[in-house]
């Protein structure tokens, strides 16, 4: 097996290393998000719409729910599968950007994938408003070669169109929703239908073009609708749509309760992670209680729940107060632009302490690639860089924690480095406020573009890889660098059995 972050520096994808070969799979052209482009930042508006004048996102879902009722889909929306008690399957959150950070992941996807059931992607399918032609480059073409079928739940950028290009490739390409009834004259309704962004009336002429590229008959996955439960095997899987705001609508909150009833041990994907950077977030049922309020309840027997959204790795085994341990995770570094761990404040949350907590990156690589990343956009390289032992040396201190891989030599922290560290944020939320620091995380992508962040490695991309028995689950985290080390031979970043019984 081959070395990780948390063994060397060379194995977190730091120093001269070869660059992989992923480029040789990706098209001729690549069109790279930009947000700082007013036709992209214009055409994603539907998410502040919906936080200013109401989220219509419950009343669509169940309209295309419906829509697939009538169409045949089963009402308890649950895909049972054939797979034996013991089987294999992949989940890979946040992919869809088409560029290097996406291609860079799957050589290794591809490897570490073999002999697996299905995969899953969990939350935002396709940047950066999930156009249905985006999937060709996005989509179809990345995971070509993947042998086996990919379920997937839509993240809120998959909403920012509606769902319609969503739907088209999941879901037996359903048709476009007739249009809503009009809204009263002089409502917020009407003045978020007057400013809402539509596709456009050709979306989706180079579908057919592009399901060619995964046309064989075992790739081939029907789901039921943005929402849905897979039995396979011993456990069963259950995918929830939580929209534009991160909360899910009365009509899949009945269902929820329902499918999770029973002894069958269950795993949930979300797109809205209930435990990221160091807090708690149940995530709000329209008409009240929560998700986890049906995760945590032990006559449920859910095992873990992963969530996307979030562009890293965290893993936080939270002790309930019956005794027993469900594993929270977050998995959303599937290929999009890389979400800071850094400014993940030491933990003590849920029982959960520093010792328990898991992330990849590894805090102190995090904040050397943001200090790359604003000493390249400032031209203050001298000022900004710090190496890796340096940002991990500062981290340490800040955090009061023990260095996770071997240190090197002996690192003097200096004044510069604090600074550094301080404007970085290091070590505090990321929504904590100071005018002394520079923004790492959604101001950071909205000042500069997360589609050019780094086209060069490391890129620290991850998914999981989970191993199912009648006794137990085993969970790997598999990191992808883009060097042609990692490409061929995956790393493991974090590893745990999850008893069943």
């Amino acid at each position: 097996m081959s070395e990780s972050s948390r063994d060397t520096p060379e194995g977190a994808g730091w120093g001269a290393a070869e660059r992989g070969a992923y480029q040789q799979l990706m098209p001729s052209h690549v069109e790279k998000v930009s947000w700082l482009d007013p036709r992209t930042l214009w055409a994603a508006r539907n998410g502040v719409l919906a936080s200013w004048f109401g989220d219509p996102t419950g009343d669509t879902r169940g309209r295309w729910v419906a829509q697939r009722a009538e169409a045949g889909a089963p009402a308890d929306k649950v895909i049972r599968r054939d797979d034996p008690d013991t089987f294999s399957f992949m989940v890979i959150g946040d992919t869809g950007e088409g560029d290097d950070p996406q291609y860079a992941v799957v050589p290794g996807f591809l490897k570490a994938s073999q002999e697996t059931a299905f995969a899953v992607v969990a939350s935002d399918v396709i940047y950066p408003v999930g156009t249905a032609d985006d999937y060709e480059t996005k989509f179809f073409r990345p995971y070509q070669a993947y042998p086996a079928p990919i379920y997937a739940i839509p993240g809120n950028h998959d909403w920012y169109e509606g769902l319609g290009g969503f739907m088209r490739v999941f879901c037996d390409d359903a048709p476009a929703l007739p249009a809503p009834k009009a809204p009263r004259p002089l409502t917020r309704a009407w003045l978020r239908s007057l400013l809402w962004h539509r596709p456009r009336p050709s979306d989706g002429e180079r579908l057919g073009k592009a399901r060619e590229l995964r046309s064989s008959p075992v790739q081939q996955a029907v789901q039921p609708g943005p929402y849905w439960a897979i039995d396979a095997g011993p456990v069963r899987i259950i995918g929830i749509d939580t929209g534009l705001l991160g909360t899910i609508d009365t009509e899949q909150g009945a269902w929820l309760r329902e499918v999770a009833k029973g002894t069958t041990p269950k795993i949930l994907i979300t797109g809205s992670p209930l435990y990221v950077d160091g807090e708690h977030h149940p995530c709000a049922i329209e008409g009240g209680g929560t998700v986890d309020d049906i995760v945590s309840d032990p006559a449920h027997h859910f095992v873990a729940a992963i969530g996307g959204d979030i562009h890293n790795y965290q893993r936080y085994p939270v002790r309930l107060a019956n005794g027993r341990t469900l594993q929270y995770v977050v998995s959303g570094g599937g290929g999009a632009f890389m979400h800071a761990t850094h400014t993940v404040p030491r933990v003590d949350i849920g029982h959960v302490t520093e010792q328990d907590f898991r992330c990849y990156p590894l805090r102190g690589d995090s904040l050397a690639f943001y200090s790359r990343l604003y000493g390249r956009r400032l031209h203050l390289r001298r000022f900004f860089t710090l190496t890796e032992a340096e940002a991990s040396a500062v981290i340490c201190e800040r955090l009061g924690i023990p260095p996770t891989r071997t240190p090197g030599p002996p690192v003097r922290i200096t004044r510069r480095i604090r600074l550094v560290a301080s404007l970085l944020g290091a070590g505090s939320r990321p929504d904590r406020r100071s005018r002394f620091r520079l923004p790492v995380r959604k101001i950071y992508t909205q000042l500069f573009s997360p589609g050019s962040v780094t086209y060069s490695p490391p890129f620290f991309k991850c998914f999981l890889r989970l191993d199912v028995t009648p006794e137990a689950i085993r969970l790997r985290c598999f990191a992808a660098t883009g060097n042609r080390a990692q490409e061929m031979d995956p790393p493991v970043e974090d590893e745990i059995t999850i008893p069943l019984n």
